[in-house]
């Protein structure tokens, strides 16, 4: 459902977004950063998909480091409050839905 991968992903970038380590920031500029040896050759995109219960996407985002981050820097857990707008949009809560994620990757070949 749009409305929730929309607030998943205001989770993401807005609500946990500063408590990432920087390292994070390599897969957000999708590895473009790092030396690359070789000939690059343009992937097509690609997603990650899973389906999964309110409750398994509630447990997998509270083990991204960025919410235990937001949890020590604030005192309190910041999945309980993303859960409750989840589920004024979830069409039906005792079913799973499918969330995507966006996946970088960068491929070559040795130069000619």
């Amino acid at each position: 459902m749009p409305k929730v991968q929309t607030l998943l992903d205001h989770f993401y970038s807005d609500t946990v977004s500063p408590y990432w380590p920087p390292e994070r920031r390599l897969v957000e500029e999708g590895y473009r950063t790092l030396e690359f040896p070789f000939e690059e050759i343009e992937p097509p995109a690609f997603t990650m998909e899973a389906a999964m219960t309110l409750d398994e996407i509630m447990g997998y985002l509270r083990t991204w480091s960025a919410t235990l981050r937001y949890q020590e820097k604030h005192g309190k857990d910041p999945v309980p409050e993303l859960m409750q707008e989840i589920k004024k949009v979830w069409d039906d809560l005792d079913l799973p839905m499918t969330i995507n994620w966006p996946l970088s990757l960068r491929i070559g070949c040795m130069p000619a």
